[in-house]
């Protein structure tokens, strides 16, 4: 083989350079060197890039006019294009068209390349340091997904899908290091490509309700062959969309462990969280044929009241029926069909006999007819509960009348005149009705409120019923207003009225109820308690009166005042009742009824007369005991 001589190769060589330097300048390829001449060092302007933040990259070979086109003369323009990913990622580019419910070139708010993989140092989604390693990917992701604001302007409700997914087995397996569990990618990438997450509405995406058990699947693979051969799967795949699926049970981005008592599976919370709230719903009970009160019948039985006392080990739903593969009785399959409850019964109870499985009712209804001896036990309960506990009714009835026949047979002092009687029961007539029916409203899914008002146009009945009350206390306090105008009126207005001797009883009662003094206070006519009875009436008869009244005519007062306004006079409404209500109980009651010095009751509701003794004990201080002994000893008898 010839040599070249040596003089001739430098020429060579030197003619090629000076041929092809134009053609690389020409095509902008600059050595990174030069480029590194402005962005070393420069404090922040222009943007700092070393080699150090391509070294381990995957585009570490790779110099910056790669991916920096348009450079034309250094310095190059400020505004350089952004770099076009998909010059050699074609086949990503074409793939990511859409990310959720954004589409890429339309909406703003679609992540770019750079948001989700960073900028010079890109590293391989294999590489823990990666912002995709599966261990970073909550981190990535929660950068707009954990952006409330970002959220808000997107109208995204679910407001923090990072943090939930942190708190599931999922997330602290991923957090721990465990690379195989689920994270953000393995649930949202629609055909295995992270570039490609849709929304649950799109027919192909793995959120959608009908994928769901196969994104599951994926690492579940068993779990999902059971479910989809179970009654719940096959009723997914007929399209039925109220039928549950993976989610439903077990959550979608806090999946809790099945041995946390939290979790919606766990054996504690099965039963009421997650069967009942399809097993209880009346319209899908008539929609599939399926018998009802399932949950209250587990609730009441062995295995229910076990579980609420805390035995993990105590049979739930899926102890029988099973978790995924669940099968109706009539399947031959399912684990209580009747040739298989006595394996499925055996497996807590030894020794189960095929027989003795079949003629058990697990769900029994409560109120349902039992058979055998349990119906013969409990039938002769009921007649036992019937019998012996109205007895003692009967008894403690019969006892306590005997008791108010005796107060009434005691020397008398007239309390109230008949008209005040019968303004006292007016009073308590309308108040007693007002409550009932008002709060049958607020409490319409109550027991008691169903009893009354629960039949077909109840509601219109209790409405009228209310209103009718609200008139009779309104006419029986303009009664009550004029009879203060008469003379003895004013004398009890005299008497009823506040002073500052009130005042010093109410502390002289304390320091005597705590043991501090032994002399109880005297009390006048009227003791501060009734004062205080009688002035809280005034005040909440006015509220309730006002407010009510607002209320009734709504229609028509909101133009004027306000749908904010009608709302606050609600509120009032609603809690003036119950101050009223619970005061009447505590404190009227106490002192009408249940004072040892009054019981069995103070008698002068019925007939305006209360025992001489017992008004001396609680009035000590008073001269007269009502308005019209009051007036005669006053001389204004003649004015009565």
């Amino acid at each position: 083989m010839r040599m070249i001589p040596r003089s001739q190769f430098f020429r060579s060589v030197l003619t090629l350079s000076l041929v092809l330097l134009p053609t690389l300048v020409m095509a902008n390829d600059y050595p990174n060197s030069v480029c590194a001449d402005c962005h070393s060092d420069t404090g922040g302007e222009p943007t700092i890039v070393s080699d150090a933040d391509l070294f381990g990259s995957v585009h570490e070979d790779l110099s910056c006019t790669d991916c920096h086109t348009g450079i034309k003369e250094l310095p190059h323009s400020p505004d350089l294009p952004d770099p076009s990913c998909g010059s050699c990622h074609d086949d990503t580019e074409d793939t990511y068209i859409q990310h959720g419910r954004g589409i890429v070139g339309e909406s703003p708010h679609v992540p770019a390349c750079q948001d989700c993989h960073g900028w010079h140092r890109i590293l391989s989604h294999s590489n823990t340091k990666s912002k995709v390693h599966p261990s970073n990917l909550p981190q990535t992701c929660g950068t707009c997904h954990e952006d409330q604001n970002f959220l808000a302007m997107l109208n995204i409700k679910f407001k923090h899908p990072i943090e939930v997914y942190l708190s599931g087995v999922h997330g602290k397996a991923t957090a721990g290091g465990k690379d195989t569990a689920a994270s953000c990618n393995d649930c949202h990438s629609t055909g295995g490509s992270a570039h490609r997450i849709l929304p649950p509405g799109e027919h192909d995406s793995t959120i959608n309700f009908f994928n769901i058990s196969a994104t599951c699947g994926k690492c579940h693979s068993t779990i999902q062959e059971e479910f989809e051969a179970g009654i719940h799967g096959e009723f997914v795949a007929r399209g039925e969309v109220d039928a549950p699926t993976c989610t439903h049970c077990h959550g979608e981005h806090g999946i809790l462990a099945t041995d946390d008592p939290r979790s919606p599976v766990s054996p504690f919370r099965v039963a009421e969280a997650t069967c009942s709230p399809c097993h209880d719903s009346a319209k899908l009970n008539e929609k599939y044929d399926l018998p009802s009160g399932r949950l209250q019948s587990y609730v009441d039985s062995y295995h229910g009241l076990k579980s609420r006392a805390g035995d993990k080990t105590v049979a739930n739903c899926s102890s029988c029926h099973g978790a995924h593969l669940v099968l109706p009785s009539s399947d031959p399959r399912s684990s209580v069909a009747p040739e298989n409850l006595s394996i499925t019964c055996g497996s807590c109870h030894r020794g189960m006999s095929a027989e003795k499985a079949v003629k058990t009712k697990i769900h029994e209804p409560v109120t349902g007819a039992a058979e055998g001896w349990p119906f013969y036990v409990r039938t002769i309960y009921l007649v036992m509960i019937i019998l012996i506990i109205g007895g003692m009714v009967i008894y403690c009835l019969l006892d306590w009348l005997r008791q108010v026949r005796n107060v009434l047979r005691k020397e008398q002092v007239r309390r109230m005149e008949a008209d005040e009687v019968v303004q006292h029961t007016l009073l308590a007539i309308s108040f007693s009705v007002l409550v009932v029916t008002g709060f049958s409203l607020r409490f319409y899914d109550a027991w008691w409120a169903k009893l009354i008002f629960g039949y077909e146009g109840g509601a219109y009945i209790r409405s009228l019923i209310h209103r009718g009350a609200a008139v009779v206390m309104v006419i029986g306090s303009i009664w009550h207003v004029g009879y203060l105008f008469t003379v003895k009126g004013r004398v009890f207005l005299k008497d009823i009225a506040p002073t500052w001797l009130d005042a010093k009883q109410v502390w002289g009662m304390f320091m005597y109820n705590l043991g501090r003094t032994d002399e109880h206070p005297r009390m006048r006519r009227f003791s501060f308690v009734e004062k205080a009875e009688y002035w809280a009436l005034i005040w909440g008869t006015v509220v309730m009166v006002l407010t009510g009244v607002a209320m009734w005519f709504e229609k028509f007062l909101v133009m004027y005042i306000g749908k904010g306004l009608m709302e606050i006079f609600l509120i009032i409404h609603y809690y003036e009742a119950w101050l009223a209500f619970l005061a009447i109980v505590v404190w009227h009651m106490y002192g009408v009824v249940f004072n040892p010095h009054v019981y069995p009751m103070n008698p002068s509701w019925l007939n305006g007369k209360m025992p001489r003794d017992m008004f001396e004990v609680e009035h000590p201080a008073a001269q007269s005991p009502g308005n019209v002994d009051k007036v005669k000893r006053m001389g204004l008898e003649r004015d009565v």
